[in-house]
């Protein structure tokens, strides 16, 4: 790390390849979804994405990068539920989700566990996730990677991937993306010939053996594995004196 500055922590890797997903994006809206890929986008916004648009979680664009869980105190315009669907349809919004499932293909679960006329846990329910996946570039977050989450074949489809994105045609495809899957192990992506999911990058102190065994599904294994970029000292700056002063992103993905 230059500059003498501490090391990264795994969170703090997290954030960055968080923060990667929404490079060159342009003026696109952000929409993340959990703690390490809000800061994640904050410092996209910060740094090398300064045009992404960011909400304050309810219907208000910002125009200000305030701390997690600090208000907002820049607000550049309202943004009623029609536009939001109207910037969802369109493809200008990239949204980073959670999954209790996600299989080879990239279709996510977040509905229920076990079969669907008898669930053995009832979870959120679908709830935007196909017109998410359908519509925009949608990408994954998950905070602890095992086998229950990386699974042969989820229990119900809530995101669609690109399988059943192929399977549906042209309607269903044209705004179809899933960029990147980031996990506490490392990064994903679907850049395979048969668009299964394949190991991008693993985080500082990760083996390939490690993560191997924690997914429940063959993976694409490159040949040279590269690690996760580590964050400069000015990122890791803003990180842990503008954007999570409380560092509420190590409750996510505490020390390895």
């Amino acid at each position: 790390m230059s500059g003498g500055t501490t090391t990264a922590t795994r969170a703090e890797y997290c954030v960055v390849a968080c923060a990667e997903a929404w490079r060159g994006a342009g003026e696109v809206l952000a929409s993340p979804m959990g703690t390490v890929p809000t800061i994640g986008a904050r410092l996209a916004k910060l740094t090398f994405s300064p045009d992404l648009l960011l909400t304050d979680g309810e219907a208000l664009l910002i125009g200000d990068v305030p701390a997690v869980g600090a208000r907002a105190q820049v607000v550049e315009g309202w943004l009623p539920y029609r536009q939001h669907l109207a910037l969802v349809a369109t493809g200008r919004r990239h949204v980073m989700m959670g999954a209790s499932q996600l299989d080879r293909h990239g279709n996510q679960n977040i509905s229920c566990i076990g079969a669907w006329d008898r669930p053995e846990r009832q979870l959120l329910g679908v709830r935007g996730a196909p017109i998410n996946t359908l519509n925009n570039p949608t990408s994954y977050w998950v905070p602890k990677h095992s086998p229950r989450v990386f699974v042969e074949q989820v229990d119900m489809v809530s995101g669609v991937g690109y399988d059943r994105a192929a399977a549906a045609g042209p309607s269903a495809t044209r705004y179809h993306r899933i960029p990147d899957v980031i996990s506490n192990l490392g990064v994903f992506d679907f850049e395979t010939p048969d668009r299964t999911m394949r190991l991008r990058s693993l985080h500082p102190g990760v083996t390939v053996e490690q993560v191997v065994q924690a997914t429940g599904f063959a993976l694409t294994v490159p040949d040279d594995v590269p690690h996760t970029r580590e964050p400069t000292a000015g990122e890791l700056r803003l990180i842990r004196e503008v954007i999570d002063p409380k560092a509420l992103r190590d409750r996510e993905v505490p020390a390895a």
